[in-house]
């Protein structure tokens, strides 16, 4: 969609909803686009300990990693 600077000063808040629903929005002066308005991407949702933020960075290969069932089977024998 395409709004003079006029339009797009009084309609801002629209145009934003617009673009959080994926909508690319140009604003142009006299007809002469000069600006964009787009959705952003979503930012990665990082771990909150120290730990899981080093797993996030440093996966595990695959044949190194286990099932979950074997990681709780090691830990009940662990702490009996």
């Amino acid at each position: 969609m395409m709004y003079n600077v006029l339009e797009a000063r009084n309609n801002l808040s629209r145009l934003i909803a617009d673009a959080e629903s994926g909508v690319e929005v140009t604003i142009a002066r006299r007809g002469i686009p000069v600006a964009r308005i787009v959705p952003m991407l979503p930012e990665p949702r990082r771990a909150s300990n120290a730990f899981a933020r080093w797993l996030e960075e440093n996966p595990l290969t695959p044949e190194r990693a286990r099932p979950v069932d074997e990681i709780e089977t090691i830990i009940a024998e662990n702490r009996g």
